[in-house]
């Protein structure tokens, strides 16, 4: 039995160790100054960013939700209240400095999960220790103040920056606004933007579309069902498949057929950048279309669009033909994504001669995945 109280008592030794360890995260210096940057905040990337608008009422709490909140200059906001009053964590954290500096009274800087730090300034009395974990709305400090008023001061940094609070939360309502903000790593700076939101992909025109989805990402979702009726067509309405993509002979395309000098329709808005004999292609017309696709149509008895003429989807391009290495009238049809052919029955359903009703993932390295 002594034995067992033993291990116990070491066990408990041990356990509080731990946990003491764990609390001595903060170098000497990130305890002492309020601006400091933040250890590996943009180790990874030059830019993170926060999803305001998905936060749960208890992920967030303005430090003195009963007090009147001005924007003191562009840094700081001092929230005026009365004596007593407890002023809350806003978000989740630890505890980076609890300590007295001169000019700001009792402070506590907490560092939080999301890679923001909060200042609490001028208060009477500090409740929480460098270390300690915090939730929002817990209870850190007593209200103080200066020059006979009672008010707290809070402001928000960024790897040691501080930024305008007004940019994240309403003063006057006191709520996160609900957006998403990029956090950017400059030269000597952090810059802060708020993410446009963005808008449903309705057409493939190259020259609508102009933002580029990968400048910043490595994927870019393309839902097909937003692409309206008049922003796409099947190229031959009435035709039937005759030899699919891929299979043993490693076909580039699909080779759909209905009968001698039909109408060719464009698959998509676009651009049209070649127009003429192409090789095995006979006659043979490129489309270039929005985000790197490109559409392909050959072996015609006739083109009837030329390089760099601006088309709609759905207009006709050209009449069915054999040109080039071909024994029948049909149309030969590619599609690529940013260089590389893909399966044009990714795009669209040959049987219902529509487009398909899936979402596609595509990859800045040129990869096309296809999800429900």
């Amino acid at each position: 039995m002594r034995s067992f109280r033993y291990l116990l008592f070491f066990l408990c030794i041990c356990v509080s160790m731990v946990a003491d360890a764990q609390r001595r995260v903060f170098s000497p210096a990130e305890q002492q100054q309020i601006s400091i940057p933040t250890p590996n905040l943009f180790a990874r990337s030059n830019a993170f960013e926060i999803d305001f608008s998905s936060l749960k009422d208890r992920d967030y709490s303005f430090p003195l939700p009963v007090g009147k909140a001005v924007l003191a200059g562009s840094q700081a906001i001092e929230i005026e209240t009365k004596e007593g009053d407890a002023v809350k964590a806003m978000f989740q954290g630890t505890v980076r400095l609890s300590r007295n500096i001169a000019g700001y009274g009792n402070v506590i800087v907490v560092r939080h999960d999301n890679g923001l730090e909060t200042v609490y300034a001028y208060n009477a009395q500090n409740l929480v220790k460098v270390g300690d974990r915090v939730k929002a709305g817990q209870t850190i400090a007593i209200v103080g103040g200066k020059d006979g008023r009672t008010f707290c001061m809070v402001a928000i940094l960024v790897d040691g920056r501080w930024i305008n609070p007004s940019t994240l939360l309403s003063v006057k309502s006191h709520r996160l606004r609900p957006q998403v903000v990029v956090f950017r790593k400059q030269a000597n700076s952090v810059d802060v933007s708020v993410k446009e939101e963005e808008d449903d992909v309705t057409s493939l025109d190259p020259e609508e579309v102009t933002d580029d989805p990968f400048e910043d990402d490595a994927t870019f979702q393309l839902d097909l069902s937003e692409l309206e009726e008049e922003h796409w067509a099947y190229p031959l309405p009435e035709s039937h498949v005759i030899s699919p993509y891929g299979g043993r002979r490693r076909h580039s395309g699909v080779d759909i057929k209905t009968v001698p000098n039909d109408e060719i329709l464009a698959a998509f808005d676009g651009v049209v950048t070649l127009s003429g004999p192409h090789y095995g292609y006979g006659n043979c017309i490129v489309i270039r279309h929005a985000f790197g696709f490109e559409t392909l149509y050959s072996h015609q008895s006739k083109n009837l669009v030329k390089v760099g003429d601006k088309v709609k989807a759905g207009q006709v391009i050209g009449l069915t033909g054999r040109t080039g290495r071909a024994t029948t009238e049909h149309l030969h049809f590619e599609v690529h994504f940013k260089g590389h052919r893909i399966n044009p029955a990714i795009l669209f359903d040959h049987a219902k001669k529509a487009l398909k009703v899936s979402t596609l993932t595509l990859g800045k390295n040129g990869s096309v995945k296809s999800g429900k």
